[in-house]
């Protein structure tokens, strides 16, 4: 019980949903006290325990009729095989219930099989395995659980790919001991045996439900871990090499990695012990007390809040990184202060209001498409300068998107320069590698001198980290 429940329970964790170790022994404890019996009543208990908001609460119903699904067909009322060769359909012909053995005596209501194995030893012997006697009686259970053990044995749960099917599927009807019923087709269809047909049919009965069964734990297992390997592929991609139909992947999972995000460094409440005394507040918290004020409370000294500057390169060499700095920055409003958008390529502007006017991926078109063009870095800081730098102050992060290809322009480095004396700290992101840096007209070792901190960013996984950092030195 305590195995069933542990591997349910990564199943959820594979499909997102957060299960805490505390979570998990509650979890067998559900389990142990309201048994299998019921499932209905078993869903509702552990959903109580597992599933924490109304989402979770979807992937959880989902995951466990997967889970807990082990209904097999009945095997009495399923299809037989077509089958063109009249030879082998002559015994499907006869009624299985006044059909005459090889001896003369009349049939006793047994399956043609049995009857016509009375005289065939290699069907005798076939027979006699556990696996054609869960076949040919139809013990569902008794077949369930030994494809349970099978699967166990060949670690389907392993299962990433759905390229792997075909292969964990063979290696559970080799496990079964399916190569005897194999075995036994080859020999009737060479002896022209008219029993061949009804082993066929229990061989294709037995292949089906272990295809089944290999989907469903392919469903179970694989579909949250090849989301999650995607994931880590996708993040780890240079963001211009990722093509246009995973584009709406990569929203998701930057959505993601700033819900992420946004949950660590959200701001938490604290109570202060000393200041100047917020008399309202006293006295209210107090009248449950008939006046007495037992708690005090304290006006909290309200700081200077801190701003965000992003400046992004939107020029077609570094277009996409841009979108999706600015995709991450707006997808966590909630926790990052003030965040003001400049765009440019020859000359720059400011984007803020394309925000406040649109979704962020229309206003990133938006912005794409006004300030799109050739670079000109030394234009641009002076645009810079005459828009902002006047408000830039120690409270004040710059952030600078661009490969800093400035076309042999002046770079204009004394702007850099003020800018890095005014502001708090200025983060420069460059998607190119840093061996790149300062080859051809690239002004990136100059305007290096002028920042605080500079990296090479060209995917989500750096983007993330760096965007992790700044919200730890702002918070």
């Amino acid at each position: 019980m305590q195995s069933n429940i542990v591997s349910f329970i990564q199943v959820l964790r594979s499909h997102e949903v957060r299960v805490s170790p505390a979570e998990s022994l509650d979890a067998v404890n559900v389990v142990a006290t309201l048994g299998y019996s019921d499932r209905s009543l078993l869903r509702d208990g552990l959903a109580m325990t597992l599933a924490k908001t109304p989402e979770e609460e979807v992937i959880f119903l989902q995951c466990f009729d997967h889970f807990f699904h082990g209904e097999l067909v009945d095997f009495a009322t399923a299809d037989p095989p077509q089958a063109t060769d009249q030879n082998v359909l002559s015994l499907s012909a006869e009624s299985a219930d006044n059909v005459k053995a090889r001896d003369g005596k009349p049939g006793d209501g047994a399956s043609p099989l049995i009857i016509v194995a009375r005289d065939n030893p290699m069907l005798q012997s076939l027979l006699q395995s556990p696996l054609m006697q869960s076949l040919v009686h139809n013990d569902r259970n008794e077949l369930t659980m030994a494809i349970t053990r099978a699967a166990d044995q060949v670690g389907l749960q392993q299962i990433q790919m759905f390229t792997q099917k075909g292969q964990f599927t063979r290696k559970i009807l080799d496990a079964l001991g399916e190569e005897h019923i194999r075995n036994a087709v080859i020999a009737l269809e060479k002896a022209e045996n008219p029993a061949l047909v009804e082993v066929q049919r229990y061989r294709d009965i037995l292949r089906e439900q272990v295809r089944d069964y290999v989907e469903r734990e392919y469903l179970l297992h694989a579909e949250g871990k090849t989301r999650q390997f995607m994931d880590e592929i996708l993040s780890k991609t240079r963001l211009n090499n990722i093509e246009h139909t995973y584009l709406h992947k990569v929203h998701e999972l930057v959505r993601k990695m700033a819900k992420k995000l946004a949950s660590r460094h959200s701001r938490k409440r604290r109570q202060l012990r000393r200041g100047q005394l917020n008399m309202a507040k006293t006295m209210r918290k107090g009248i449950a007390t008939d006046g007495v004020m037992f708690h005090t409370y304290w006006r909290q000294v309200r700081k200077e809040k801190p701003q965000i500057l992003a400046v992004c390169d939107v020029s077609g060499s570094v277009a996409a990184y841009a979108k999706f700095l600015l995709l991450f920055l707006y997808s966590l409003q909630d926790v990052l202060p003030k965040v003001r958008s400049f765009a440019f390529s020859s000359h720059l502007g400011e984007v803020s209001d394309y925000f406040d006017s649109y979704s962020v991926e229309k206003a990133i078109e938006l912005v794409n498409w006004k300030y799109g063009g050739a670079t000109d870095y030394g234009n641009s800081l002076l645009d810079f300068a005459r828009l902002a730098l006047n408000d830039i102050n120690s409270n004040t992060t710059v952030i600078i998107l661009g490969d800093a290809r400035n076309n042999n322009g002046d770079p204009k480095l004394e702007i850099m320069q003020s800018i890095y004396q005014r502001s708090r700290q200025v983060i420069w992101l460059n998607p190119e590698s840093r061996r790149a840096w300062g080859t051809g007209d690239s002004e990136m070792l100059r305007y290096q001198s002028a920042c605080h901190f500079s990296a090479e960013c060209n995917n989500l996984k750096q983007l993330e980290r760096i965007v992790d950092q700044l919200l730890k030195s702002i918070g």
